[in-house]
């Protein structure tokens, strides 16, 4: 890999340890985690490499292959209060979290290499439990599955300013394999269920647009506002009991709830929540489908979800509305959606293996014809689904 190639050309030994983190992909449950929804999630093989050796000194210094000539610095003791403006955020913030909790003695320097562009994947999310995992290794603290998703999370609230729920990091630490990963995110539980040996056999295509975008700039935060006045708004028409503003969620509201009041709200709110429910449903539909094996039924859920993201959620830019309608209309894909926020990035899709070049080649034909700026820019990858964070030693 490029990361260890620089790590060697940079210290002139090879690294200590390798750490994996991979991208995820969430094809049910778009945008409800944060309102204590449940959610499907796969993990894919591609994903963020951190190369690293110990620093005794506890100094943390870092580059990465994907920001060439980019290097940060800093101690682990002496964390900045306020982000920097830089790639090296999203480590300061997991940096802070776990010195929060743990005492830190030792650093490390590291290399960081992402397979894919940035963008609706995750890719922050993966890049702050790799790092935080090498980090803990380091300094001989173990973490289980929920402190890491846990810390991780807060590392993206607190210090990077998105406000994300935790399906990103669930997707990215619990997930194995051929198994869909379908979490409450109210009470945390989950199941890991199996494919079954009916489903038809699928791959995981990604559709870059050629577009970057920044969570914490784009309506990502505003979203969450829309669907906590929601929330609020219905407890206070049924007359239920509510609380502080922050801690509403939709989840807190019963269904016929809506049903009753939700011709009441302002039309940005109701539509909102309307995604909520629908998508709340859908999600629960898909577990099952997966469960069934059906797979025609789970596409078409992904498709309806999309479908809800660009109406009701208002999220998608374009760029991604266009990818999203070229892929209902594209032979061979079972379904497909918006990755992650929606509002530039990247769409995913599950797509049967026989049509792969044709999918391959029409999605992007058409999208181009529609776009022609974006040549060179738009990229497309083949995944199948992969294991949460590993952690190893280099070979």
């Amino acid at each position: 890999m490029e990361c260890e190639e620089l790590y060697f050309r940079t210290y002139g030994k090879e690294p200590e340890g390798i750490s994996f983190c991979p991208y995820r992909v969430s094809p049910l449950g778009a945008h409800i985690d944060h309102q204590n929804g449940v959610i499907n999630g796969l993990a894919i093989d591609k994903g963020i490499h951190i190369v690293y050796s110990t620093k005794n000194n506890g100094v943390i210094e870092v580059q990465s292959v994907n920001f060439p000539g980019k290097r940060a610095q800093f101690h682990v003791s002496g964390v900045p209060e306020s982000a920097q403006g830089d790639f090296a955020d999203h480590l300061r913030g997991a940096t802070k979290e776990l010195a929060e909790k743990y005492a830190l003695k030792y650093g490390l320097s590291a290399v960081i290499e992402g397979d894919l562009p940035i963008g609706g994947l995750s890719s922050s999310a993966a890049v702050i439990i790799a790092f935080l995992s090498a980090l803990a290794r380091v300094n001989g603290i173990i973490l289980d599955d929920w402190e890491t998703i846990m810390i991780a999370k807060a590392a993206e609230n607190n210090y990077v300013g998105v406000n994300c729920g935790k399906l990103d990091q669930s997707c990215e630490v619990l997930c194995r394999k051929e198994k869909l990963l379908y979490l409450d995110c109210l009470d945390d539980k989950y199941e890991l269920i199996s494919t079954s040996q009916s489903m038809k056999p699928y791959k995981i295509a990604i559709f870059f647009s050629g577009l970057e975008r920044s969570l914490a700039t784009s309506a990502y935060n505003l979203r969450q506002d829309e669907c906590k006045a929601a929330a609020y708004s219905l407890l206070a028409y049924a007359g239920m009991n509510y609380g502080k503003f922050k801690d509403t969620v939709l989840r807190q509201v019963p269904r016929e709830v809506f049903d009753e009041y939700g011709s009441r709200l302002p039309e940005n709110f109701r539509k909102r929540a309307e995604h909520y429910f629908s998508e709340y449903d859908r999600a629960k539909k898909g577990a099952k489908a997966w469960r069934d094996g059906n797979l025609d039924e789970y596409g078409s859920l992904i498709f309806e979800s999309g479908k809800s993201s660009v109406e009701n959620y208002e999220c998608g830019c374009p760029e991604l509305i266009s990818l999203y309608k070229i892929m209902v209309n594209t032979r061979g894909i079972y379904g497909g959606r918006f990755s992650g926020a929606g509002f530039k990035g990247c769409c995913m899709a599950l797509i049967d293996p026989d049509y792969s070049e044709d999918v391959m080649a029409n999605v992007k034909e058409k999208y181009l014809s529609i776009y022609p700026e974006l040549s060179g820019k738009y990229t497309a990858a083949l995944c199948d689904s992969a294991d949460g964070v590993y952690l190893g030693g280099v070979k």
